[in-house]
Order: structure tokens, then C-alpha cells, then sequence
């Protein structure tokens, strides 16, 4: 299963990538990831706290596992044990060239519990996408 939002930011990726990648300021702006410890670099394992709607926080340990800058981080978490409940979480920047940037996010949940949360996602995880993805474009555009 799969959750896929995107926008278009008036910004260049490189001005997107600097409020994406500074974890320590999530706080003050991200409705959904509500704070990232740890370095982004490929292998290393963040700690994640989200906050899903009407829902307390969840923190999870992903491993990173792409870095490249100013186009894509994306990190693998899991519940427990593999093929339980995994999510690989994407961010992608795409260049327009123009000046703006196309911001993906997704998520591709895999796992034999993924059918008992499919709703939840659905909604609440897709809603705090959309959510991170517009307070993201208001900072990018406003920089």
C-alpha cells in the first residue's frame, strides 16, 4: 500500500532541502514529524516522533536509506520484526528549472498487518502529509 502527496514549491531545491534536512526546527513548524534525532546520512538510524490526528505521538527508529542533496532522503522503519509492518518514507525534490521545485512525499507500507491500518492511513497518515507539505512550502517560499 502506498500514500503519495505532492506540491509545488516556489523555490529552488536547495532552499527546500535546508528547511527539510534541519530537524532541529521541526518542532516549531511540522504538524506531522514532530521531531527528527539523529544525522541524515545512509545507514545511520534516526529517531522519529510523528503526530497523527487526534492521536498521540508514535517514535519509531529508522535506518536512513538514501541521501542525495537537494533531491531525495527517504528512510525504512519497521514494528518489531521485518514483514510486520514496514514503512519506506520518501521525500523527493524535482528541479523544474524554473525556480520551483515539485515536493513528493510517500510512503510505501509492506508488511502482514498493513491491511488492518489501511484506513488509518488513508486518512490520517495521508492528512498529515498534506499538512507537512504545506507548512514545508510557507517556509521554503517565505526564505
Amino acid at each position: 500500500m502506498e500514500i503519495k502527496t505532492e506540491t509545488l514549491i516556489h523555490a529552488a531545491p536547495e532552499k527546500v532541502w535546508a528547511v527539510l534536512t534541519d530537524f532541529d526546527s521541526y518542532p516549531a513548524w511540522n504538524p506531522f514529524i514532530r521531531s527528527v534525532e539523529g544525522k541524515p546520512e545512509v545507514g545511520s538510524t534516526l529517531t522519529v516522533t510523528i503526530m497523527q490526528s487526534g492521536e498521540k505521538g508514535t517514535t519509531f527508529k529508522p535506518k536512513v536509506l538514501t541521501l542525495k542533496s537537494a533531491k531525495e532522503l527517504s528512510w525504512l522503519g519497521r514494528l518489531l520484526l521485518p514483514n510486520i509492518f514496514d514503512g519506506e518514507h520518501k521525500f523527493e525534490l524535482i528541479d523544474n528549472r524554473n525556480g520551483t521545485t515539485t515536493f513528493r512525499q510517500s510512503e510505501n507500507f509492506t508488511g502482514i498487518l498493513v491491511p488492518f491500518f489501511k484506513k488509518q492511513l488513508e486518512n490520517n497518515t495521508a492528512k498529515g502529509f498534506e499538512g507537512m507539505n504545506k507548512k514545508l512550502k510557507e517556509l521554503a517560499e517565505k526564505k
